[in-house]
């Protein structure tokens, strides 16, 4: 296998803080960008402070910043603004995940790095985007995840709509910027010119939705989709059952699963029945069919058995996992969906993988996180400092790294 990475020689500058763009520029470091992450004085990115702490380290920051360098720099200064309007001239893409118009006021705006550097791919990540009637509007991936009318459909009836309990709109957001990313290095191939790329956590989430907007849109506004719990009304049988000992998820709604599912649970005679033999026709019958299914799953042994006969059956089923067990999944563990990293400070640690799984090269992290401002003497010596100009911007402040970069030599 090759180890040339498909983002080899490209050089990203990551000025994001919390998720978006850190899980962005993460992506991209894994496909082989050199990725330096630049950070506040002394706090750093807040994401630094979010849970799981573990000596001082929080796993949230881990997770979405290994394969990184890391630079800390005071922008406030002159010297630190020079600093980092040289590395954005060296640099092929900037990512930037704050409120339209912010970075303008620190001189790291989208017209003024491109006036510097024209090839520069500029790609920001906010709430509602650069334009619009919110675009200067805060906001947070809850905050898109409910005005985009995700959470209006998921859930019971009746009941407030639960959270997603995972990141949907930043990690969308962050995904659909690696994309564009590539397409925008592509372009510029022809180009010879970069451009500004413009996500919003509310875009992305619009257009996750397929069946609620085609719904609404397509029966000219007669249906409008709500709660249904846990199930799908409009496709039967998909959805979650109770078992003696935790849950499952079976999806007997296409024709040829259905029969497979309606022997298994019904016999021959229940398969043969005329009224469920197609879509339209188990839609309309779905809460004689759920309670039938229902009826058959708390009569196995539990999930386990469940899922051994629906799978020798043939139908797609699986539990509902705990993440300890995913995380033992021998699926998880074949597909390299936990890596094991050597971190200065914690020692052996393991996080999640990336999905990407190339046949010419290897993409598994080749460092954990940067501490605060680890890489500032390897960065600015890359952007021509001497070693006494950067001893004197360390002494002024201009500089500054985590008490445990010293410690460790860095």
């Amino acid at each position: 296998m090759s180890q040339d990475l498909p983002l080899d020689g490209i050089r990203v500058i990551d000025y994001s803080h919390y998720l978006a763009g850190p899980h962005m520029s993460r992506c991209l470091a894994a496909m082989g960008a050199e990725v330096i992450k630049v950070e506040r004085p002394k706090a750093g990115d807040a994401g630094r402070a979010s849970p799981t702490m573990v000596g001082g380290q929080s796993g949230y920051f881990l997770q979405q910043n290994m394969g990184k360098q890391g630079l800390c720099v005071n922008l406030k200064d002159p010297r630190g603004l020079e600093l980092m309007h040289r590395l954005t001239d060296s640099a092929d893409v900037f990512v930037e995940n704050y409120r339209p118009g912010a970075l303008n006021k620190l001189g790291l705006g989208y017209e003024e790095l491109s006036r510097r550097n024209p090839k520069l791919v500029y790609c920001s990540v906010s709430a509602y985007g650069h334009t619009g009637p919110d675009a200067a509007r805060a906001g947070f991936g809850l905050i898109a995840e409910a005005k985009s009318g995700a959470m209006s459909i998921i859930g019971s009836p009746g009941e407030p709509p639960p959270l997603f309990r995972m990141p949907i709109a930043d990690m969308y957001a962050g995904m659909h910027g690696v994309s564009a990313i590539c397409a925008a290095l592509l372009g510029r191939v022809k180009s010879q010119r970069g451009q500004h790329i413009d996500i919003a956590l509310y875009d992305c989430m619009i257009s996750m939705h397929d069946f609620a907007t085609q719904s609404y849109l397509m029966s000219g506004g007669k249906e409008l989709p709500v709660q249904t719990g846990h199930d799908l009304p409009q496709s039967t049988v998909y959805g979650s059952f109770p078992a003696r000992d935790g849950y499952l998820v079976i999806a007997a709604q296409v024709d040829e699963n259905w029969k497979r599912f309606a022997v298994l649970i019904g016999g021959a005679d229940y398969a043969a029945d005329t009224r469920f033999h197609n879509q339209a026709g188990r839609n309309e019958h779905r809460v004689e069919i759920l309670a039938k299914v229902q009826a058959w799953t708390m009569a196995q042994a539990g999930v386990k058995a469940c899922c051994a006969a629906l799978d020798a059956a043939g139908v797609p089923a699986a539990p509902v996992a705990r993440i300890d067990e995913v995380l033992a999944d021998p699926q998880t563990l074949a597909r390299g969906m936990v890596v094991e990293q050597e971190h200065p400070l914690l020692g052996t640690i393991r996080m999640p993988n990336l999905p990407f799984r190339f046949s010419d090269c290897d993409t598994s992290p080749r460092s954990p996180a940067p501490l605060l401002g680890q890489h500032n003497r390897q960065v600015a010596a890359s952007l021509g400092y001497a070693d006494s100009d950067i001893a004197a911007m360390e002494s002024a402040g201009v500089l500054y790294a985590d008490p445990d970069v010293k410690k460790l030599g860095h």
